[in-house]
């Protein structure tokens, strides 16, 4: 103030021109703060969202039953196939199961972007997977009388051109539709198409028609449909889905009319990414008891990256009173993610959280007396053998178990990405054996012998670079590091559409086994 009054005391004759530009300013930045407000809102509402489901769970889908939430997310090569898990405030998840805890015979892979439906008192999901007489990505359905077990598979339901994906439902005035990506594959733009569907949901009725059409040639898929007023809101997500290159978002077009034409939302994307996480998508809407819109859907840790695998998130939908538009907010109080996770294999029956990669082995494993015995075969290319893994919650890790038998089988953990991707140590004869895979060879990387080689620990850990190195505990020695003939990193573990996961290994004959105890992982 006294720095003005001397200067009007100055510069006296100019005070109305300084007072007009003080005004311009004022004026200016009003109008800047007008116009950037869309976009400091979204980034302000998209902050900090936590992971309600941590740790690959893609392509999420949710449906609401009384005051219970199911979801359901892509599983990929990982068997049991699509986890189901359950909540009753959207924060709080716990795994109830699977949708298939056995293969379907017509499928050979890729089990993505499960969908949710009830019909009546059945339960349905409609479902991407790959065709196995010729590797089409179609959409299948599997129905229950119960949101979270017992689905029956009825095979496919819609096979379209070189692929159909992502499946959608919606009910418009008494009348079933389904929604799915067409032409992905195809030099043209992607569409989501339209079909009738037939009242008990397992046949489509008359032809396709376009909904949405990728003019802008930059992804469309993931579509979920919601009528508020008089607008159909169709979200979708653009980009690319998955990988450290991903550049995934969730974006939104509107219509008064279900089939549209649809308008596309000048302000896209309304969900990307924040401080915490990035490449946000494919996600499906439900409402609360309240009538409260939420969204869930994935999105990658900044942090993890693809060692965590993109994890599920919920975002609430926020209405803008005067346009209409929708922004996300995160949801608050979502309980942290467990650093701890711990199997003493107690109990006759084996955890739910174990999973396997079905293409290239069939494990065979039963729990009792506080053990776990594995064992089982694999196809004659896979060089890993067989891995029961958890999905991870962080890149940083330390996981240990025990072998209790011996024999002349590997025994022990792995850091498995794919048949030809994974590292790990295990007990074999009177050794502790360090090892890799890559490049379809499988390459012993360092190793000691032990005197007693019954109930001998082993152990990973993982940095932040991905550097791994390795421990035994024998004869009741503690801790000590396995010396290395080279150092192995986890960085060629990742897969395109799944993180890397750690979990139980063995390699041998399936008249042999490896018998664990006290199996922990702590997430850093």
């Amino acid at each position: 103030m006294r720095l003005i009054v001397q200067v009007n005391a100055i510069f006296g004759e100019y005070k109305k021109h300084l007072t007009n530009l003080l005004m311009n300013y004022t004026f200016l930045k009003k109008a800047f703060l007008m116009l950037c407000a869309p976009l400091c809102a979204a980034i302000s509402l998209m902050a900090q969202i936590p992971a309600a489901i941590p740790g690959d769970y893609a392509d999420p889908s949710v449906l609401r039953v009384g005051n219970n939430y199911f979801s359901v997310a892509t599983s990929s090569e990982w068997a049991p196939h699509y986890p189901i898990y359950q909540s009753q405030n959207l924060k709080d998840w716990k795994l109830t199961g699977y949708v298939f805890d056995k293969t379907p015979d017509w499928i050979s892979g890729s089990f993505w972007a499960p969908e949710y439906y009830k019909i009546n008192d059945t339960y349905y999901i409609y479902y991407t997977a790959r065709r196995k007489a010729d590797g089409i990505s179609c959409i299948g359905v599997a129905t229950s009388k119960y949101p979270d077990r017992g689905f029956t598979d009825k095979g496919v339901i819609i096979a379209y051109g070189k692929e159909a994906i992502d499946a959608f439902l919606y009910r418009e005035k008494g009348q079933l539709y389904i929604t799915f990506k067409a032409y992905g594959l195809d030099d043209r733009p992607i569409e989501i198409l339209g079909s009738k569907l037939s009242a008990d949901g397992l046949r489509l009725e008359g032809e396709p028609f376009s909904m949405l059409k990728d003019t802008e040639r930059i992804g469309l898929e993931g579509q979920s449909i919601l009528k508020r007023g008089k607008y159909y809101y169709l979200f979708y997500s653009a980009g690319n889905c998955c990988g450290v290159d991903c550049s995934y978002n969730v974006r939104v077009a509107r219509s008064t009319n279900f089939k549209g034409p649809y308008e596309l939302y000048s302000n896209n994307p309304v969900l990307f990414q924040n401080d915490k996480w990035k490449c946000m998508g494919h996600g499906t809407l439900v409402n609360d008891v309240a009538g409260k819109y939420y969204y869930i859907h994935h999105g990658y840790s900044k942090e993890n990256t693809v060692f965590a695998g993109r994890e599920g998130l919920v975002s609430q939908v926020q209405w803008d009173s005067k346009s209409g538009w929708p922004a996300f907010k995160s949801l608050p109080d979502v309980p942290p993610v467990p650093t701890l996770v711990t199997d003493n294999f107690s109990g006759s029956t084996p955890a739910k959280n174990w999973q396997w990669d079905f293409r290239n082995s069939a494990p065979q494993f039963s729990q009792a007396n506080g053990k776990l015995k594995l064992s089982g075969t694999t196809t004659a290319d896979n060089k890993t053998g067989i891995v029961l893994a958890l999905r991870p919650y962080s890149a940083i890790l330390e996981a240990s178990v025990k072998v209790a038998n011996s024999n002349n089988e590997l025994k022990g953990l792995a850091y498995y990405g794919d048949a030809n991707a994974a590292l790990g140590i295990g007990v074999k004869g009177d050794s502790v054996i360090c090892w890799a895979v890559r490049d379809g060879k499988w390459e012993k990387a360092g190793g000691v012998k032990v005197a007693q080689p019954q109930n001998v620990g082993v152990q990973i850990k993982v940095d932040a670079n991905h550097n791994c190195t390795f421990y035994y505990n024998a004869d009741g020695k503690g801790w000590l590091a396995v010396p290395l003939t080279q150092t192995l990193s986890a960085s060629y573990l990742p897969q395109w559409d799944r993180s890397p996961r750690i979990g139980l290994h063995y390699k041998g004959t399936s008249i042999s086994s490896a018998e664990f105890i006290e199996f922990k992982i702590d997430f850093k």
